[in-house]
């Protein structure tokens, strides 16, 4: 059961949710929930955005300002909000999908910005709401509804793209360690500049049953046995680390400077200050 400082950031109205039994969502939103509670932000001056998916559902259901917006299109809505009131806390919650394919290119400028905003990016592999077709990020080789002898194409690394581009925090942890999802979370808020948060999750529905991972727990299971820390990663050959998933923190800070903070001054210089 929640804590009372987590009921007290839910929306009851807009329950039940429409997640199915099992999904990994539920778990990265309880994370999340004890991430707002332990940095003990005030609810009026946080903004959590998203897209359309399963995984953008989630602000519905958080007693917080939230902005359900248009597929891929968030992180834009995101950037308004932030540029308008730089003292907000502002997060954006996305799909794999919905973060790298349509939304691919808002992804690497708000990378390349460095905005003080923290996009925490769930990634299943599939497109789960709409039927199953395979994302940027489904492992060649699986079966989706687009791809049905297999992807061809290969995925993203979510947390490279994101460090190449100019994120100043990455971090990955799946959601069978939800303690780490929690505290890798409010290390990204912490953060001042552009945090990305990649969860590793499963839809068992759309990409599970498909692919030999019927059941969530068949999942859990999965990505309990398929973690590496970083730590150790770093010791491993390329054929050891082949179909492991790499967890820890990528990135924790860059010197450059957080965009706001840069327009601030702008602004300043154009009224002659």
């Amino acid at each position: 059961m929640p804590s009372p400082e987590v009921i007290k950031w839910l929306r009851f109205k807009f329950f039940p949710h429409i997640w199915c039994p099992g999904c990994g969502h539920g778990v990265i939103m309880h994370s999340l929930l004890r991430a707002l509670v332990g940095l003990k932000l005030d609810q009026d001056k946080t903004v959590i955005a998203s897209g359309i998916g399963c995984s953008s559902r989630m602000p519905g259901y958080i007693d917080a300002c939230t902005v359900h917006t248009t597929h891929g299109r968030s992180l834009g809505f995101a950037t308004g909000i932030k540029m308008h009131n730089p003292e907000l806390t502002v997060l954006d919650v996305m799909g794999d999908g919905d973060c790298t394919a349509i939304g691919g290119n808002h992804f690497i400028h708000a990378c390349r910005r460095n905005i003080d905003i923290t996009a925490v990016v769930m990634n299943n592999n599939i497109y789960g709401m709409t039927g199953g077709q395979a994302s940027p990020t489904t492992p060649p080789g699986a079966w989706a509804t687009t791809a049905p002898w297999g992807a061809i194409d290969p995925a993203f690394d979510i947390c490279k793209l994101a460090e190449g581009a100019g994120a100043s925090y990455v971090a990955r942890s799946t959601i069978a360690n939800p303690k780490q999802v929690e505290q890798y979370i409010t290390n990204g808020i912490k953060n001042k500049g552009f945090s990305v948060i990649e969860i590793i999750t499963h839809c068992h529905t759309q990409f599970g049953r498909k692919n030999n991972r019927r059941t969530p727990i068949d999942n859990y299971n999965f990505f309990k046995e398929s973690s590496v820390p970083l730590a150790r990663a770093k010791d491993m050959s390329k054929e050891e680390l082949k179909g492991k998933i790499v967890c820890g923190e990528f990135l924790t800070g860059t010197d450059a400077p957080e965009y706001t903070e840069k327009y601030g001054e702008v602004i300043k210089r154009a009224e002659g200050e």
